[in-house]
């Protein structure tokens, strides 16, 4: 695995899922997915490694609040795995030529979950309210200036500049379509609908008991019958590793997404043949591992500081001792899954610890008598067996060179606190998602405009560089997609040069799933879309 391009294990079992995957088939051998049987009825139990904050996505990107809040709240659009649209809430669209007018024709008979018909008025009032509350609506949605209404059935959007990333913007998870009913007046985010949902989607919201489980049930009047075919899903949180791979492996847990086990538990997995994984349904959110600094601190104003740091935290060595081969090595924001937007050649740090003492000691900061050149706080987004191991590499790495890096662990709430509210913080290692497009899963990280205390996964470092606003604003408006493509290979130069922050690997996202279920991965979303193909096998 020399180049950041190389095809790892993920790539290879990736491969050799994708056509069963996109033909719906749940990694499922092709001949017996054909000949598959639904049972209908059941209970489908979903474990999730953490709980979230909220159920609702209207205004919260947490990653587990996007696991549950499609199964009520529904999207516009659902997305094939190449990310090419597909009908949801709407049946048809069209974008201009200048991409300045987007016409949406909505499905026809949807009912909210209390009966109130699904109009116009609700995508026009959620459109309108993610543009204010969403850490990323304000950016997705920047360029639309109006949202009309025609009649009931029709919505346009009017657009003061083209947003070329837009029409791959309007899933479930992202973008979700909420009952102005129930919202029109009133703070959206202290609505009572935020922790009890009401939806179009193919399940019921029936109870959430805190620290314990999300209970949702068949919605009987859902506009795609016969789907859902189970009469419960429960959502189950399970933040010990132990009991999750436990409940997998006993069958109390029928699907398990995101990084649900230790990635050393994998190959005994691979070869239960009551259990499968998973590999697609992960198009859509394309997460990466990254060190972050605190560009407020100091010691990282220094970018000598920051370069050594990036030449003793090796990626390879990440790549095999915490994900076990499964990934890639980056070599800048761009998942490689965004074709348009990545390049394989673009430069990687050197690993050269002596390098990186000679910087630190140019830095003005020699080793003490004990070694030791100064102490720094790391903390690391909690949730995910290989952040956390990712943590005690870099910090073993650092202590080559004299630095102490102190680990920190906690809760998710806490940590979303220290980092984006209290700042209190010297740096991390965490996960981002570069989502659909780089100008939504990217440019929040480094455009300084998006520096909001307070708002999570946003510009996090305080990362401020003229040139490179311009060209993420620039980008944002492209309408030439080659042009795009190189304002993008400008950004990732830049980003290069300024460490902002250190790209490591691609997350090992996978599901893992009981081989008598079935329909839990249709598409790029898999299961922060609104599962209504979740099905038990006959």
């Amino acid at each position: 695995m020399s180049t950041s391009a190389n095809l790892s294990r993920r790539g290879f079992l990736y491969g050799s899922a994708a056509l069963g995957a996109s033909l719906g088939l749940s990694a499922l051998p092709f001949s017996a997915a054909l000949a598959q049987e639904i049972k209908p009825g059941g209970t489908a139990v979903i474990a999730l490694s953490s709980e979230p904050p909220v159920i609702s996505a209207l205004g919260h990107t947490a990653y587990y609040t996007v696991f549950v809040s499609g199964k009520t709240n529904e999207g516009l659009l659902a997305y094939d795995f190449d990310l090419t649209p597909k009908p949801q809430l709407a049946t048809e669209w069209k974008v201009s030529d200048d991409g300045l007018r987007y016409d949406f024709t909505l499905r026809d008979g949807v009912k909210w979950h209390d009966g109130t018909p699904f109009t116009s008025k609700d995508v026009a009032f959620s459109l309108k309210t993610i543009k204010e509350v969403h850490p990323r609506g304000r950016n997705t949605f920047a360029n639309v200036t109006d949202v009309q209404t025609p009649d009931d059935q029709h919505v346009t959007l009017i657009l003061s500049e083209p947003a070329p990333y837009l029409i791959r913007a309007l899933a479930a998870s992202e973008t979700p379509i909420v009952p102005v009913h129930l919202y029109g007046t009133g703070e959206p985010l202290e609505n009572p609908a935020q922790n009890a949902p009401v939806g179009t989607g193919p399940y019921v919201f029936k109870e959430w008991v805190r620290g314990s489980h999300i209970i949702y049930d068949r919605n009987p009047d859902y506009w795609d019958q016969p789907k859902p075919a189970i009469d419960r899903l429960v959502i189950r949180f399970l933040p010990d590793a132990a009991a999750r791979v436990a409940a997998i492996e006993s069958g109390e847990v029928h699907i398990a997404p995101g990084e649900p086990i230790p990635i050393a538990d994998l190959s005994r997995i691979e070869q239960n043949p009551e259990l499968g994984l998973e590999w697609n349904g992960y198009q859509y959110a394309n997460g990466v591992r990254r060190v972050e600094f605190n560009l407020d601190r100091p010691i990282f104003q220094d970018v000598r500081v920051r370069k050594a740091f990036a030449q003793v935290i090796d990626p390879e060595v990440i790549l095999n001792l915490t994900n076990f081969g499964y990934g890639h090595v980056l070599n800048g924001p761009i998942h490689p899954n965004l074709k348009d937007f990545y390049f394989a050649d673009l430069p990687r740090h050197e690993i050269n610890p002596t390098k990186a003492e000679a910087l630190l000691d140019e830095a003005g900061h020699p080793r003490g008598s004990d070694g030791t050149r100064f102490s720094v706080h790391l903390d690391y987004v909690p949730g995910s067996e290989g952040t956390r191991r990712g943590a005690e590499y870099i910090r073993q790495a650092l202590q080559q060179i004299g630095v102490d890096a102190q680990i920190r662990a906690q809760d998710f709430a806490t940590y979303t606190k220290r980092v984006y509210t209290d700042r209190d913080f010297d740096f991390l290692y965490n996960g981002m998602s570069n989502l659909f497009d780089p100008t939504v899963g990217v440019q929040r990280l480094y455009w300084s405009k998006n520096f909001k205390p307070g708002v999570p996964f946003s510009n996090g470092s305080h990362y401020h560089n003229p040139e490179v606003d311009q060209l993420l604003e620039a980008s944002a408006v492209e309408n030439d997609h080659q042009k795009r493509r190189q304002q993008w290979r400008r950004i990732q130069e830049i980003l290069f040069e300024d460490i902002p922050s250190i790209y490591t690997v691609t997350s090992p996202e996978h599901t893992v799933f009981n081989r008598k279920i079935a329909g839990h991965t249709p598409d790029a979303a898999g299961l922060f879309g609104n599962g209504s193909d979740i099905h038990f096998i006959a």
